[in-house]
Formats: structure tokens, C-alpha cells, sequence
């Protein structure tokens, strides 16, 4: 079984405890997760099988879409609704939509963020999360993260018995975009301790809502023998790659692992970090440029050698 099941992860499982039941259910082990969502979050969690996990970096890389909800009056210790409260700033005069709507504005294009405590992300060989929960807090390194599209989908509701005010958002964002520190950063511009209330992720490694299936349809469809019904073929995580079909010539020496002039293809110049070749509609290898020649293209992963 290979190619790419997109999974609506539901909330209160974490990524992993998906990939778990899913070689259970799937009856293999090959299976891995296109990028981590948090127990809180629900949504699309691209999920690759057999084959489909030698692309399972691509889809991490990949632009992702949420659905949220931000809320300015206080901010928690893991930036979202699960935390404990850490500032309180009562909202006594609530925000016009206006000032919202300029602040949030600011934050569209290349930004930095500093990545919270409770994350995956390394620093001195630990994992942040490790220090949090031993109470320490550590310098972190600012990340670059860009913003295609953060805008306010709802009226600002204010909660006048607990003085804090909130709004429901859409973001279009690139890899390792950290949406609850987003929403904590824009508060802080905003003047207030603020916390990612709620999380959907829309889609995710080029998957959407509409494609995604829960755990217990993918358990029905085994029972039903129809599991390709839903599963995705490998291909489609490609679709943001330069696509080049091969010949019979040249998919002898792609499947040899050959190293291949950029003129073979009349190319120039690369038309991206990757090309994907293809032959017989069917995705075979990533080639790069040669990091020492750079009209030569060489192999960066081989997904297939037989067609």
C-alpha cells in the first residue's frame, strides 16, 4: 500500500497516537505523519504510506492553512487555552475592528517569531517542551516565518464579566509558522497578554478539508475492501515541484541514479530547489543542482527505480 491518506486528526490525540493506530488499522508499518498538530488542534494531517513517506519532508515544507480563534486579556504558559494563566490585562475599552484589522496587517510577509517553551524545536540537544516542564526557561533563537494571508473572519465579541475580547481569523502561512505565537505576538502589539483560544488546520502539504477522512471511516473502508477511495497517489504531494516527463533514454539513467546535465532537459538554470521527473505518470526521483557544478543535476531522493 502506498500514496498519501489525508486524516482529519480530531482533538485530544496527538499526531503520533494517529500514525499508531493507523499501522494497526492499515495492517503496515510504513506510515508517518506530513506534520505535527497539536492534541488541541483538529484538522488535516496528511498521513503517507509505503512509498508515500520518502516525500513525508516535502509535505512538512509545505504552506498550511488555519482556522482559529484569538483572545486578548490574558496569555497562558503554552500560548493556547490548555496552559496555565501567566499575565492577566483586563480589556476595559474594547478594540475596533479597525485597530485590529491595521495591527493585524502588519503581520503579513517574512516575520520572526521566537518559538515557545512548550515546542518541539531543539535547542543545547533538548527539546523545548522538556525544559518547560521542568519549570526552566531558556533563550530561544527568532525564527523567520512568512505570512501570506492573516485576516479577521468575525466581529470582535467582548466578554464584558471577564473584560477580554475575541475574534475568529483565517492564516495562510509557510513551514515551521507557529499560529498560537502569532496570535500572542499580535496582542502583544495590540497592547495586551493575549492566547491562541482555538485551532483548525484547513489544509496542509496541498490536502484540504474536503479530502480528509476520520479514523473510524478509514477503519470502515478496510472492512469495505475500498481504502483507495481515500487514499491520495504520491504525486500530488509533488504539485508545487517543477515537472519534467522522462523518456524511456533518459529514465535509464534516472533509475541508475545517474548525474544528468541541466541541457539534457534545455534547461538553462534550475527552475527550482527540486525537479521532480516523472515517467509513465508515475513520480520516479527528485533531482537537485549539483552543489559543485552547477550546470550538472544530481539525485536528492529516489522514490521509485521500477515502473
Amino acid at each position: 500500500m502506498d500514496g498519501i491518506l489525508p486524516l482529519w486528526k480530531e482533538r485530544g490525540m496527538t499526531s503520533h497516537d494517529c500514525v499508531f493506530k493507523l499501522r494497526k488499522i492499515l495492517q503496515t508499518k510504513k506510515v508517518g505523519h506530513g506534520g505535527t498538530l497539536d492534541p488541541d488542534v483538529d484538522g488535516v494531517l496528511p498521513i503517507c504510506i509505503g512509498k508515500g513517506t520518502k516525500v513525508i519532508e516535502y509535505l512538512q515544507d509545505s504552506g498550511k492553512i488555519y482556522e482559529g480563534e484569538i483572545t486578548i486579556g490574558f496569555s497562558t504558559t503554552t500560548e493556547d487555552r490548555s496552559g496555565e494563566v501567566v499575565e492577566t490585562k483586563a480589556v476595559d475599552l474594547p478594540l475596533t475592528e479597525v485597530e485590529i484589522d491595521q495591527m493585524m496587517g502588519t503581520f503579513i510577509g517574512k516575520i520572526k517569531q521566537v518559538p515557545p517553551m512548550y515546542s518541539a524545536v531543539k535547542v543545547n540537544g533538548k527539546r523545548l517542551y522538556e525544559y518547560a516542564r521542568a519549570g526552566e526557561t531558556i533563550e530561544r533563537p527568532e525564527r523567520e516565518a512568512i505570512i501570506e494571508h492573516f485576516k479577521r473572519t468575525t466581529a470582535p465579541v467582548y466578554d464584558a464579566e471577564t473584560k477580554t475580547q475575541s475574534w475568529r481569523f483565517q492564516v495562510t502561512c509557510g513551514k515551521g509558522t507557529y499560529v498560537r505565537t502569532l496570535a500572542v505576538d499580535l496582542g502583544a502589539k495590540l497592547g495586551y497578554p493575549a492566547h491562541m483560544s482555538d485551532l483548525t488546520r484547513l489544509a496542509s502539504g496541498g490536502f484540504s478539508v474536503g479530502q480528509a477522512v476520520t479514523l473510524a471511516q478509514v477503519s470502515e473502508l478496510m472492512e469495505q475492501n475500498q481504502i483507495d477511495h481515500a487514499l491520495r497517489p504520491i504525486e500530488e504531494a509533488m504539485n508545487a515541484f517543477p515537472r519534467i516527463n522522462l523518456t524511456t533514454e533518459d529514465w535509464q539513467k534516472v533509475k541508475n541514479g545517474q548525474v544528468l546535465p541541466l541541457k539534457t532537459f534545455n534547461l538553462k538554470k534550475m527552475p527550482g530547489e527540486l525537479i521532480a521527473f516523472f515517467y509513465q505518470e508515475q513520480l520516479v526521483s527528485l533531482y537537485k543542482q549539483h552543489p559543485e557544478k552547477s550546470w550538472l543535476l544530481k539525485p536528492s531522493k529516489v522514490i521509485r527505480n521500477e515502473v
